[in-house]
């Protein structure tokens, strides 16, 4: 049996070619030149901008709902939005689509829309009355109709397939569903029309107006105080709140209204709950982690890859795209504002067995920790993060990237021996990176060079490799430093950590471990079919064709991970960097000791085996 009719949009095979439908209406404007006032087709240029307005009205309820940081204390349902739920509601505004075409129609099938006043006060009052006795009742009718067999199953349920409600879950419905609310959209301005108050001013308000309640109600966060109802007790009865439409989702059977709970107290469908429940998701209650990655931002681009800026975006690999250009200058500003005011804030979180993980970021960008004077400033930051940490009752606290920089604060150990008294257990999470880049080394390999080979992870990786008699050629002008590397060593393996001080050394070396950057110039001396392992942050540019370039080590999570919906930095969906996996294997083992400073090397195949046996695996 084929799809039940208008079940399924007729563009879903189109991917983002879909916007090409937009083509004959923008055509049509640009010939007519409707940006004039006084052109024929001006009724064209207001209809794309008022459309446009519609879906930025979404997406800025979307950033709302998904700052975790301001509001997960009053969010309704408390699970994240995993990428199933994404990849579902990927396409939530094909409404505008079939929307824009529905108004055009109307334009050309009643020539004098295109002639309507500014502004007339009137048609407020006649779109208000037809909303409430004709678009109200007849929402109420058709959304009862929708929960019912065939209609239910072939096209309501979708809709009600959205695990966490969000403002793009409005959008996320069938044509026909879409059909029929852009019909009782249009019943109070049709009516405003026909009476001869109609108006564009009344035709922005009313629609936008629309608009934004529906995304309020879908945006999973609870925005009227709790006292609001119990004030003015009438007031429960003419305007619902998100708490209110997602008990419909959870209960189907309640709660059908549109805007107004009016109607589900005359039709006896009203949750005796509902205000209840409102006053305690207003109250706001903060889950406490028992997990958490500090992370920090990479640079001024990438801060756009967060799930409050564009919650698609971030659902996949972070690469510039050239729709990030224009928003460049904003996000720059964000920065300095960010660097002058800000504190270390919650931007994602999911569950893992059953325990809450949750993300932060330090408000810090990647250049800032090559500032000098900038040093102190991130440590206060780092400092007053695992304190809070502490306070709540935070069990494990894993530092990315170069919030655990030697450098900076010794890999941790400044916090740990600042605050002796810590019940949180700070971890850098460099033992399982270590043990990742590792076992990505083939077996059969006797010979490595490697840059960066005096950091935490150099020292050791070296080690490690010196004891399976495999030759390292430590890059480093150092030899002080090779030389405490290389008397750490049992005295039959010394032999095998080999000081070299020029990259000539390794042109015959296939096996190229990158601890520090490497300029285009520096990866010439590596033969043909060399393979660049990184742990290098940034990550070095792929620059020779004849080699390949692995990624920062990382792992990939355990299946039962849930509410995942963001892609750290440029990683695959569902994979996260190696020392955000090392703070999760701590957590997971119950290790009770710190895990800072230098890298333990009998450990690294202790904690790669119980990454394994906790279901991580490597990509």
């Amino acid at each position: 049996m084929g799809a039940a009719f208008l079940s399924s949009w007729p563009w879903d095979n189109l991917g983002a070619y879909k916007y090409v439908l937009y083509a004959p209406l923008v055509g049509k404007a640009v010939v007519g030149r409707a940006w004039e006032r006084a052109s024929p087709d001006h009724w064209l240029l207001l209809l794309l901008v008022l459309f446009g307005l519609r879906a930025f009205t979404y997406q800025l309820w979307s950033s709302f709902s998904n700052m975790f940081f301001a509001t997960r204390r009053r969010r309704i349902v408390r699970d994240g939005v995993d990428f199933n739920q994404i990849d579902k509601e990927w396409d939530w505004d094909n409404f505008v689509i079939l929307q824009v075409h529905m108004a055009a129609a109307a334009f050309y099938a009643f020539p004098s829309l295109r002639h309507l006043p500014s502004w007339d006060v009137r048609g407020l009052a006649v779109a208000a009355l037809l909303h409430v006795v004709a678009t109200e009742p007849l929402f109420y009718v058709a959304h009862r109709a929708f929960h019912r067999g065939h209609l239910f199953s072939c096209y309501h349920s979708l809709h009600h397939s959205i695990k966490v409600p969000q403002p793009f879950t409005a959008g996320f419905a069938t044509p026909l569903e879409q059909l029929v609310l852009g019909a009782l959209m249009a019943v109070p301005l049709a009516a405003a029309c026909a009476a001869g108050f109609g108006s564009i001013g009344l035709a922005f308000a009313y629609v936008l107006g629309f608009d934004f309640l529906r995304a309020m109600g879908h945006c999973n966060v609870e925005v009227f105080p709790g006292g609001l109802f119990q004030a003015l007790p009438l007031l429960r009865y003419l305007i619902y709140t998100p708490t209110y439409h997602t008990i419909h989702h959870t209960n189907k059977e309640a709660n059908f209204c549109l805007f107004m709970p009016l109607f589900d107290l005359l039709g006896g469908t009203l949750d005796g709950q509902s205000w209840e429940l409102q006053r305690k998701a207003s109250a706001g209650v903060d889950e406490v982690p028992e997990f958490v990655f500090l992370a920090h931002v990479v640079d001024v681009m990438q801060s756009l890859h967060v799930p409050f800026v564009l919650r698609t975006f971030a659902s996949t690999p972070f690469s510039v795209q050239p729709f990030l250009l224009p928003m460049w200058p904003f996000a720059f500003v964000v920065m300095l504002m960010m660097w002058a005011w800000s504190k270390t804030f919650a931007i994602s979180c999911y569950r893992l067995r059953g325990r809450l993980h949750q993300m932060w970021a330090v408000p810090r960008y990647g250049f800032h920790y090559f500032l000098p004077f900038a040093k102190d400033g991130i440590n206060k930051q780092i400092e007053l993060a695992i304190l809070r940490a502490d306070k709540m009752g935070i069990k494990v606290l894993s530092l990315a990237a170069l919030n655990k920089n030697e450098a900076l604060n010794g890999g941790g150990t400044l916090f740990v021996n600042k605050h002796p008294g810590l019940r949180v257990r700070v971890v850098h999470g460099n033992t399982l990176t270590a043990a990742v880049i590792l076992n990505e080394i083939p077996e059969g390999t006797s010979e490595v060079f490697m840059t960066g080979a005096t950091s935490k992870l150099g020292r050791a990786i070296a080690l490690y490799l010196c004891r399976k008699k495999v030759r390292v050629m430590m890059m480093t002008l150092s030899t002080e430093r090779f030389q405490k590397i290389q008397r750490e060593a049992a005295p039959e393996h010394q032999q095998y950590l080999v000081q070299v001080t020029k990259f000539r050394s390794a042109m015959h070396c296939k096996t190229w471990i990158v601890g520090k950057w490497l300029s285009p110039r520096e990866q010439r001396w590596a033969p043909p079919g060399t393979h660049f392992h990184q742990f290098v942050v940034p990550p070095i540019l792929g620059f020779r064709r004849d080699c390949t370039y692995g990624k920062l080590a990382a792992m990939r999570l355990p299946k039962d991970v849930q509410g995942l919906g963001a892609c750290e930095y440029s990683l695959e969906r569902g994979v996260v960097h190696a020392c955000h996996a090392g703070g999760v294997v701590h957590f997971l083992e119950g290790y009770t000791h710190h895990e800072v400073g230098a890298i333990d090397v009998d450990r690294i195949d202790v904690v790669w085996e119980a990454a394994l046996r906790h279901g991580l695996r490597p990509v």
